[in-house]
């Protein structure tokens, strides 16, 4: 029994042996690759005389410099500019001020959208007024009744027109003050952006994005200015337009009731500069004037002057007088020849009958002044332009209206 026991415990021992053997050279390895030993040769002893097999190094092991897993560079390379990323305190300014340019941009593209609608209806009710007006022309031109209910109507439709036009220049000056609070907030923003520059705090792309907001806050700024301009130009020539054209309409609603073709106001004319009214012609010994052999209301061919010769004479020697275009004719072409004239109405009463009889056709010359005058204010005449005087005569048969020149 022994023999085979001997044998068994041999075997044991063996084992044993060799599995301190693998123990040691494992233990060895891993000594060898944490303190960097050199691993030149192919096999190496160990203390209980065992041999390893080395492990080949590998290409990173044998590259002498160290390996970096670096992120590629960008597109740019390095010459790039930065982007402001509005994490530093001055970009985080440049970013509001885009903000206030934003705004800013916005109420100016609204504004000019708001002009072109406003044109594009100021062109359309001129159309539709200048049609009007030429039908009403043409209607008087060839020759109508006094008072045609149709122009009448189409007189109504031509005055309406022209308040919606009067309208269109109220919106002109809204939108004038709208574009006046663009220039403010642009100017703000413009001293806002250039303080920023001394702010500290920030970045070279910083500094490049505020002379980005400043350069266009500059171009706004000569753009709001530029339709500030343009609608100053505009405001002013509309509301021009339209108060002459009140002044027409005036004019035309007597050429209507009277069924003739006058012309424009008499009050659109350039009036020079006129010294004050001349005191009123003297009721007491006036010196006869000539009486022109022409119709009842005519233009007297004289000079403009000083002289007591009459513009032109009214024989009011039967009921309803048409009197108001050759009125108009040549008080229009006296203001032609002097731009400053003023003008006297005299009313001439004849100086005959009975004392009744002289009171009767006094008031009458008196009442017949007062409608020339009326008829010249209708036509545009400014009331501080004219006067009013009152005489008799005896060489005369019926109530007359003289207007001189001064």
């Amino acid at each position: 029994m022994s023999g085979p026991r001997s044998k068994f415990l041999g075997l044991a021992v063996a084992f044993a042996l060799s599995g301190c053997s693998y123990a040691n050279n494992a233990l060895d390895w891993a000594s060898d690759s944490f303190t960097g030993s050199s691993s030149d040769t192919t096999t190496t002893t160990t203390s209980s005389g065992g041999t390893s097999v080395a492990i080949a190094p590998s290409r990173a092991e044998s590259n002498p410099l160290p390996t970096i897993n670096a992120t590629p560079l960008p597109s740019g390379g390095f010459n790039a500019a930065p982007v402001s990323t509005g994490t530093t305190f001055v970009g985080m300014k440049v970013a509001a001020l885009k903000a206030e340019y934003g705004q800013f941009q916005g109420n100016l593209a609204q504004h000019q959208q708001e002009l072109q609608a406003i044109r594009q209806v100021q062109a359309s009710n001129g159309q539709a007024y200048f049609s009007t007006i030429a039908a009403i022309n043409a209607r008087l031109q060839v020759g109508t009744t006094p008072g045609n209910p149709q122009l009448v109507a189409q007189w109504g439709q031509a005055q309406s027109t022209l308040d919606r036009m009067n309208s269109d220049v109220a919106r002109l000056n809204a939108l004038s003050n709208s574009v006046a609070s663009d220039s403010s907030f642009g100017n703000y923003l413009l001293n806002e952006v250039r303080s920023a520059y001394s702010l500290q705090g920030g970045i070279d792309s910083d500094r490049d994005q505020l002379r980005q907001v400043e350069n266009q806050t500059i171009a706004g700024l000569t753009t709001v200015n530029q339709l500030l301009n343009n609608l100053g130009d505009e405001i002013g020539r509309q509301s021009g337009y339209i108060a002459n054209e009140r002044n027409n309409l005036v004019t035309l609603a007597l050429a209507i009731q009277n069924g003739q073709l006058y012309g424009p106001s008499l009050a659109n004319r350039n009036f020079a500069q006129s010294p004050s009214p001349a005191p009123a012609i003297a009721s007491a010994a006036p010196r006869p004037a000539p009486r022109p052999a022409a119709p009842r209301a005519s233009a007297a061919p004289a000079a403009i002057g000083g002289d007591d010769r009459p513009l032109v004479v009214i024989r009011f020697d039967q009921p309803n007088v048409d009197y108001e275009q050759p009125l108009y004719t040549a008080v229009s072409r006296a203001l032609e020849r002097k731009p400053s004239a003023t003008f006297t109405i005299q009313a001439v009463a004849p100086n005959a009958g009975s004392a009744a009889d002289v009171a009767v056709n006094t008031n009458a010359s008196r009442q017949n002044a007062e409608n020339v005058l009326r008829s010249l204010t209708s036509m545009g005449l400014p009331a501080d332009r004219v006067s009013l005087a009152a005489t008799m005569s005896p060489d005369i048969q019926s109530s007359e209206v003289r207007i001189f020149v001064r």
